[in-house]
């Protein structure tokens, strides 16, 4: 079992005591400021009530990007699967040509 190392996040001014593995410490804390960042973002552009407010918005945010990047990984996916496709009928073409 990996060994999990403690850490503590700040995201909205609240602290976060988290035990992770330690290679997963970089992208946790990126992650974390980029909601910070994002928090700020909303803060300074919209009205909101309270952060529970903008800490809503950061997560419809980080929702719908993450589907965006979803969507984009089956375009590319079905975009190389008929790479793959035409490549093998060009083969087969080009060995049916070489008798």
């Amino acid at each position: 079992m990996p060994e999990l190392i403690p850490v503590n996040i700040v995201i909205a001014d609240r602290s976060y005591r988290l035990r992770i593995q330690s290679e997963d410490e970089e992208a946790v804390r990126k992650t974390a400021a980029l909601i910070n960042d994002k928090i700020a973002e909303f803060r300074s552009n919209l009205a909101g009530k309270d952060m529970q407010d903008y800490v809503a918005m950061v997560l419809l945010w980080f929702a719908t990007e993450q589907n965006q990047s979803g969507m984009d990984l089956v375009k590319w996916g079905e975009a190389a699967a008929g790479l793959s496709s035409l490549e093998k009928m060009l083969d087969k073409a080009l060995s049916e040509n070489q008798i």
